[in-house]
């Protein structure tokens, strides 16, 4: 991947998340992170640089991704904010817990297109909030059923302008939300933001602060469901003390050597 820039004309990824412990010193010189390297020890925004780095003037990319990094802080921010303002974000889509075998955890679809600003979709995010849709395969488990993802993609499909598909059954989906046939934005399902409306947010990336959250009903909390999301955030939360942490100590030592000169 390393002399890729620029060469693909589409990425699709699901790369590990919150990866620590890279060796910073051997790529900060790499042309891939033009954003940027981000201080904390996360390898999240490494990752979403080394995607868009990939992709030619005309590319789309598509990537599963933490839910930590569509908030992420500090210097994710500051390479989050040039993404968005370069207008590279196509669609955001919030996916619910239980989809890996492996971890709990809720994830977060990121969706590139470099050549979004030759069309009418220049200066708009598409935020989908997925996380209501599923197929319980057991209590630990979860997947799409074959409708369930050509309605997500119908959405898309109706918000760039383009044929809907109905093979796999989402017919009775997209009659019961979109009976007119033409996208609209759908309270608790879907909202198209525009960048002026995300810098407002903080530049936030996390569907549920535009299309805004469902209420669960009280039987369906999920009490090892929310422990999960709380653990991910605690993660990033101390990655960023660390960081904090590490800058604090870097100034005093330079205060102590100043006093002693």
């Amino acid at each position: 991947m390393k002399n890729s820039n620029g060469k693909f004309d589409f990425v699709m990824a699901n790369p590990p998340f919150n990866v620590n412990g890279v060796d910073k010193e051997k790529i900060k010189e790499d042309k891939r992170f033009s954003y940027g390297i981000p201080k904390p020890d996360n390898g999240n925004y490494l990752w979403i640089e080394i995607f868009l780095s990939a992709l030619n003037e005309n590319g789309r990319a598509g990537f599963v991704m933490a839910n930590s990094a569509s908030d992420a802080r500090q210097s994710e921010l500051e390479i989050r904010k040039k993404i968005i303002e370069d207008n590279f974000v196509d669609v955001m889509i919030a996916i619910g817990s239980n989809f890996f075998y492996t971890v709990t955890l809720p994830c977060t679809l990121w969706f590139f297109d470099k050549g979004k600003k030759k069309t009418d979709r220049k200066d708009k995010v598409l935020f989908i909030d997925a996380r209501h849709i599923y197929n319980q395969i057991d209590r630990a488990h979860r997947d799409f059923l074959p409708e369930h993802i050509e309605f997500l993609s119908n959405i898309v499909r109706l918000y760039r302008g383009e044929p809907i598909e109905t093979d796999n059954g989402s017919s009775m989906l997209m009659k019961e939300h979109f009976p007119k046939g033409k996208y609209q934005d759908i309270a608790g399902l879907c909202m198209v933001t525009s960048i002026d409306q995300i810098k407002k947010h903080g530049y936030s990336l996390n569907p549920g602060r535009y299309v805004g959250v469902a209420e669960k009903e009280r039987e369906d909390f999920d009490f090892y469901e929310r422990l999960e999301e709380l653990n991910e955030e605690l993660e990033q939360l101390n990655a960023e003390a660390r960081d904090l942490e590490e800058r604090i100590a870097g100034n005093i030592a330079r205060l102590i050597e100043v006093a002693e000169q």
